[in-house]
């Protein structure tokens, strides 16, 4: 009797699990599909690989990684995790797309990496995934539900996050749909107004805008990293952002949606950020870097602009904060009027 019993519990699990990892059919187009032996998502539209949403244990945060094009083509960088020859090896905490943010309760969440000392580690922030939630594949979209904890380095937890990603493609784009929800637990959190933040991705090297002069940047620590000129040859990308500004001036300005442009080979590449105006911190402030880091961050406003008010974003002990993006990858040159229209529809369906 207790062996059919165990049976019948054994089975009943198998089904629960494959409930989460495996809510698929013939017709979907959109692919979620979990290995948590591998701690990986993998998303794939039409047969093709789109991204993975990837919690690796030697990573300090989940992130998607990489990012293609409806054609396949890479968009994201490769260090630290694929190097690729050419390409920058700075700012190793920069890997795929990513959320998290740069002075939390005073604790760096965004810089934290393999690369920080043993003694600088008490400084960081670390997001840990907890679980996969729910992971559906569709015929015209795909979801994946996650919890994760934001911890100090003594592990106590002080935001549990819950994210809701939606996949969606067609023959010329691939987007996400980030909506994230933070609450605070025994002690109220505060964002301290900082650069660093909150949702950022690092473009490959042709995505870049070319770079005439050697720079140096400093975190909200001090410390500095100098991104050196390089071989410009086929590095052709461009920010516009929805207010009409372009290139180096896009950064620490505020708008709706900012897009990179450019071309990798011959083919033409648009990577487009939105933001929500349910948003906290709405419109957004870019974080948008000629180097390939490309970051919407609506929490920092004294970083950006020295005349403005600093911005201590606070979430009270128990409540909670939503912020809502998408992110869409374009396989063409997209037009202003366009990203508008692609904008309205956004805002339409998420709110």
């Amino acid at each position: 009797m207790l062996k059919k019993y165990l049976a019948v519990l054994f089975v009943a699990v198998i089904i629960v699990v494959a409930g989460v990892t495996a809510q698929k059919s013939a017709g979907d187009r959109v692919t979620v599909v979990p290995n948590e032996a591998q701690r990986r998502v993998d998303i794939s539209i039409d047969g093709k690989p789109f991204t993975s949403y990837i919690y690796p244990e030697d990573m300090e945060k989940p992130t998607f990684y990489p990012l293609r094009a409806a054609t396949g083509t890479l968009v994201t960088r490769g260090f630290p995790r694929d190097p690729r020859p050419g390409e920058r090896v700075d700012h190793p905490h920069h890997v795929g797309l990513w959320f998290n943010f740069g002075n939390v309760n005073n604790l760096d969440f965004w810089n934290n990496s393999y690369a920080i000392k043993p003694e600088d580690k008490h400084k960081m922030g670390t997001v840990y995934h907890r679980a996969i939630v729910s992971a559906k594949s569709g015929a015209n979209e795909g979801t994946l539900e996650v919890d994760a904890d934001w911890d100090n380095s003594d592990k106590k937890v002080l935001l549990q996050e819950h994210t809701k990603f939606v996949f969606k493609g067609g023959a010329d784009f691939r987007s996400i749909d980030r909506i994230t929800t933070l609450k605070a637990l025994g002690d109220p959190v505060v964002f301290h107004d900082d650069k660093e933040g909150l949702l950022g991705m690092r473009v490959r090297r042709e995505l870049e805008q070319p770079s005439t002069t050697p720079a140096t940047f400093t975190d909200a620590s001090g410390r500095p990293t100098t991104v050196a000129q390089m071989d410009n040859t086929g590095v052709n990308g461009n920010y516009l952002d929805s207010e009409g500004k372009s290139g180096d001036a896009v950064w620490g300005t505020r708008g709706r949606w900012c897009m990179l442009s450019g071309k990798v080979g011959d083919e033409p590449v648009s990577i487009v950020i939105f933001d929500n105006p349910a948003n906290p911190g709405f419109p957004t402030y870019w974080h948008a870097r000629g180097y390939g880091l490309f970051a919407a961050n609506p929490l920092g406003r004294k970083a950006f602009d020295p005349k403005a008010e600093q911005m201590d974003f606070t979430i009270p002990a128990g409540q909670s904060a939503t912020f809502r993006y998408r992110v869409v990858i374009f396989s063409r040159t997209a037009t202003p009027e366009s990203i508008e229209a692609a904008y309205k529809t956004y805002i339409s369906e998420v709110k």
